[in-house]
């Protein structure tokens, strides 16, 4: 992987994290290079479900992996968020 490959991984993964933050309700306290992470992975699991499924390779615009990248990056939001949450009751 280049330094171009990764510079993009990061830029994918901070508006697919994004993305993912808005589709979840209400506020989440994680900052924003967790989010950044979370979008990473949700991004490249989108790619392979969408290739698992067979639709990662279309002309145009990949809406159905895009849609399968927010999916993922707004469940890792909710999940983080909602651990990250339960934890700072507790104390």
């Amino acid at each position: 992987m280049t330094v171009t490959g990764i510079i993009t991984a990061l830029i994918i993964g901070l508006i697919i994290g994004a993305l993912g933050r808005l589709v979840v309700p209400g506020k989440q306290n994680i900052p924003i290079w967790l989010t950044m992470v979370i979008g990473v992975v949700a991004a490249l699991l989108g790619t392979v479900i969408a290739r698992a499924v067979g639709v990662a390779d279309t002309s145009g615009v990949d809406w159905t992996e895009l849609l399968f990248q927010v999916v993922l990056a707004a469940i890792g939001v909710a999940l983080v968020a909602g651990v990250g949450g339960r934890r700072r009751m507790t104390r």
